[in-house]
């Protein structure tokens, strides 16, 4: 067994798409947020664990790299990873600092998996998630008595192990569902019962996964209730479709469809899948098609017919659930009638970019509306004219800018495309698949980070 590499090579420097329609049965990478979970878990679990559909995005490839890093042995055989876990208390000091790349969730999970380690460890990244806020996910577990040191607020992180940390009522003030698995990692290796409480709909899928390996958990509205310490057995785990991925396929299809457009076994994890409430509001035809429940999460199709959309004022109960898919909206509201309003979403500033600032001079060069205040904005619709944009070297607004060149008036090119690398690495070839024309002259450029 060894750490692995990157696997893919689809490493476009910018992306021309020049019109098309979308359309057929579409099947997405294994879902982010995911992959990162059932990776950690299966490092502390006692013996080897079979996962199928795991992302091979440079996100999830570097919590595979970090966990090697403290004893963790896993291999590929195809679309097959084993990890061997180690069990509870079976990682090993690393040799030096963990280099956590471009992800925040491999950095911030492994914040509650090192608080109660018997050695230190020093977590760094990239220049982006240098400048990530990092203070949410250590405050939490320092009222259990881990022991990590911010630098400003941000990384590079200082984790020295406490072996006695302790259970308790743990009120989390972020709504991150990073932060809530942070804490439900660290609780696993407490003395006790913790009571782990965060404000919002957030994804559940830490919650769900970890019966599978043994250690049940009890939910109580927000409150989840985690007994420790556990001992977590290996599982044989299937990671459905990413819904994020497929969400800018969801208004591709919106805008430039042809017939029915088929998502094909995405997950829809209900903390993960309000776009979908976003994209009907806007009077988009979406039907979705559960499958039976799979390993812990549901799993479907996502049908979709073109669709003349409307500008709406979203929802503020629908902001936490859909904050990732807030680029994918915005490409939506510039080619809807109309205005849409965003508010109480000023997360989406300090994402792997600025995504409100980024988006928004983005959208103006290309002939749109956009008005912006600190916690959202305002989109007008209209024509979107062609040209050259740029991403501001974040994954989902280059994957969202990519899909506009299938309405514009004329070829759309987005520049630093090589950022998809972190989520989607196939997305330039499902687009041409799906039905995007995709200029022959799109460069090449090299990976993102330095992973």
């Amino acid at each position: 067994m060894s750490s692995g590499s990157q696997r893919h090579t689809d490493d476009t420097g910018c992306l021309t798409v020049a019109g098309g329609q979308i359309g057929g049965d579409l099947y997405f990478p294994g879902d982010k947020s995911i992959s990162h979970r059932v990776a950690m878990l299966a490092a502390i679990a006692s013996g080897t664990s079979t996962i199928r559909g795991y992302s091979e995005g440079e996100d999830c490839l570097a919590t595979l790299a970090a966990l090697n890093c403290f004893g963790v042995e896993y291999a590929w055989n195809r679309d097959i990873l084993s990890i061997t876990g180690n069990g509870l208390d079976g990682l090993r000091e690393p040799a030096g600092a963990i280099h956590c790349g471009n992800s925040g969730t491999t950095m911030r999970l492994l914040c509650g998996l090192l608080a109660a380690q018997e050695f230190s460890s020093t977590l760094i990244g990239d220049k982006s998630l240098s400048g990530r806020p990092m203070e949410r996910v250590a405050v939490p577990l320092r009222q259990m008595g881990a022991e990590i040191t911010t630098s400003n607020g941000c990384p590079p992180l200082r984790i020295d192990g406490n072996p006695g940390l302790g259970a308790g009522r743990i009120e989390i003030e972020v709504a991150s569902a990073q932060v809530k698995t942070a804490v439900i990692l660290a609780a696993l290796y407490a003395d006790g019962e913790s009571s782990i409480t965060a404000p919002g709909l957030l994804r559940d899928h830490s919650e769900r996964m970890l019966p599978l390996f043994d250690c049940p958990v009890q939910i109580e509205g927000p409150t989840t209730l985690v007994s420790g310490p556990a001992k977590l057995q290996p599982v044989e785990f299937t990671v459905p479709g990413d819904f994020s991925a497929a969400a800018f396929f969801m208004v591709a299809a919106c805008l430039a469809g042809k017939g029915v457009t088929r998502l094909m076994d995405v997950g829809l994890n209900p903390g993960r899948t309000a776009l979908i409430s976003l994209l009907q509001n806007m009077g988009a035809r979406i039907e979705v098609a559960q499958h039976p429940v799979g390993d812990a999460e549901p799993i479907g199709e996502i049908h979709i017919w073109p669709s003349a959309l409307t500008g709406i004022e979203v929802p503020a109960e629908l902001v936490v659930p859909a904050i990732d898919e807030f680029p994918a909206l915005c490409i939506a509201a510039a080619c809807a009638q109309g205005e849409t309003t965003i508010r109480g979403a000023a997360e989406l500033r300090i994402k792997e970019s600025d995504r409100i600032e980024a988006m928004a001079v983005a959208l103006r060069s290309l002939g749109v509306f956009v008005e912006t205040r600190p916690d959202g904005m305002n989109i007008r619709g209209g024509e979107i004219n062609g040209g050259r944009v740029a991403c501001a070297g974040d994954h989902r607004i280059a994957m969202a800018l990519s899909i506009l060149g299938l309405v514009a008036k004329g070829p759309l090119t987005v520049t630093g495309t090589e950022c998809i690398q972190t989520s989607f690495p196939g997305f330039r070839n499902l687009l041409v698949q799906a039905g995007a024309n995709i200029a022959a002259n799109s460069e090449k450029g090299t990976p993102y980070g330095d992973q």
